[in-house]
């Protein structure tokens, strides 16, 4: 009796150790920080849910959008995000086609957004286009 007892036990540790690895593998801080350190694009988004921020990794730089919520063609949509760096240090040697390339990839998953861009990441739009 003991020993069938004992067999369940380990049966359910080894199910709780596999679920808390897969969760492990899936979270998406862990994924953002893997895709910043292989230098690769990655987007945390929750589509569905207009109240989460979305954040995004692209040459080493960790943004972050603020969505708002409006009204287009009789629908609530996401007309406005905001987006802000995390380090500003981080944006060496970034240019303007990188911010064309991260508006798109924003603006396919949100087509009616109008993006605004938070210091210091605005000063490059002007300068360059004077």
């Amino acid at each position: 009796m003991i020993v069938i007892l004992f067999r369940i036990l380990i049966l359910i540790a080894i199910a709780f150790l596999i679920y808390t690895w897969i969760e492990y593998t899936r979270n998406p801080e862990r994924q953002l920080k893997i895709a910043k350190q292989s230098n690769h694009f990655y987007m945390v988004d929750e589509a569905n849910n207009s109240k989460k921020n979305l954040k995004l990794v692209y040459k080493r730089c960790v943004f972050e959008g603020e969505k708002y919520i409006g009204v287009v063609d009789d629908s609530f949509e996401v007309v406005d995000i905001d987006i802000s760096i995390r380090d500003p240090f981080d944006l060496k040697g970034f240019t303007r086609e990188d911010l064309y390339f991260l508006e798109n990839e924003i603006l396919i998953r949100y087509p009616h957004a109008k993006i605004k861009w938070k210091h210091p990441i605005n000063e490059i739009l002007i300068t360059k286009m004077e």
